[in-house]
């Protein structure tokens, strides 16, 4: 069986594959300066491989010894220099996070090419994809949680407020009033700049979310065609079986 780990700023996802089925999958908070004992482990035998995806940097030597330890096995990091059937048209492609090559050469897989794909998590990512596999960019952005905690943090009587579907646009309290700024704001910050993708690609494009808040944002979209919410572990193993095959 094959482990996938997704180290992500918020969360660490954990995907035990056989063959191509996810058999179980969790996700536990990330926690910095974690020792290789205090990871939690999913699974304790039958793992013949580690892959890993990670954009937190200062954890992956933990992670090293994690798998080194309870697996007797060398993780597979996944950076950008790996074979995504893509061409990257960033710059300098070393820079570009590897948890969004990783989606958008997951989402060309599975659902064709072109594709944008958008990972909703601490921060926002929406990236393009061409009908010739050429990987364009894309945006980065506050993720809602981040936008409500820098709100409440960067003024004096505005609450912390709880991310939800808003009821309506107008809303009739200071909370319901942030949550509305917020939940309707990010749909037309989402719709918007995929419309605006869509344009400048030229051609449909099927839209792919993933990440914590995908389906709540997907929930009023009028973009979002389908959600994924195991995209990042289902492209780990992708890669996984692209580099070995």
């Amino acid at each position: 069986m094959l482990l996938a780990i997704d180290i992500g700023n918020t969360l660490t996802k954990f995907g035990v594959f056989e063959n191509d089925t996810l058999q179980c999958r969790m996700a536990v908070p990330t926690i910095r300066r974690q020792t290789a004992d205090e990871i939690y482990r999913p699974v304790t035998q039958n793992i013949h491989a580690v892959i890993i995806s990670s954009v937190v940097p200062e954890l992956n030597d933990a992670y090293l010894e994690f798998s080194q330890r309870y697996y007797s096995l060398e993780p597979l990091f996944v950076d950008s220099s790996f074979d995504f059937n893509l061409k990257i048209k960033y710059n300098p492609p070393e820079k570009l996070g590897v948890d969004r090559l990783t989606a958008a050469f997951a989402a060309a897989e599975k659902y064709g090419a072109p594709c944008i794909v958008g990972d909703f998590g601490t921060a926002t990512t929406i990236d393009a994809v061409n009908s010739k596999r050429e990987f364009l960019g894309g945006i980065i952005a506050p993720g809602m949680q981040t936008m409500s905690e820098a709100l409440f943090l960067k003024t004096s009587q505005l609450p912390k407020i709880e991310i939800v579907k808003a009821e309506s646009v107008i809303g009739n309290s200071t909370e319901k009033a942030i949550e509305s700024g917020i939940y309707f704001g990010y749909i037309g910050l989402v719709d918007g700049i995929v419309e605006r993708m869509i344009a400048e690609l030229g051609e449909k494009a099927k839209v792919v979310a993933t990440g914590g808040f995908a389906n709540l944002i997907a929930e009023s979209s009028v973009k979002i065609d389908v959600v994924d919410d195991d995209l990042l572990l289902e492209g780990l193993r992708l890669v996984y079986e692209k580099r070995f095959r």
